[in-house]
């Protein structure tokens, strides 16, 4: 019974851990993308930094329309 609950409990943690997203570091970015490699970051002159969801949709930020 202890192990059952030890599984399910690290299952909800797992799931319930924060999305990492990638942010082009400019401040005229508006979108976060969910793979570093994005095509929409092809355009970021300045640096790539990654940041959880929620902080990206917390400076404004929506999901880049590639993702879609």
């Amino acid at each position: 019974m202890k192990t059952v609950f030890l599984f399910l409990f690290l299952i909800n943690a797992a799931c319930t851990a924060p999305r990492m997203v990638y942010v082009c570091d400019s401040r005229n970015a508006i979108r976060y993308h969910l793979k570093e490699h994005c095509r929409g970051l092809s355009n970021c002159t300045y640096r790539t930094i990654k940041m959880t969801e929620g902080d990206a949709k917390k400076e404004g930020k929506t999901l880049c329309k590639w993702e879609d």
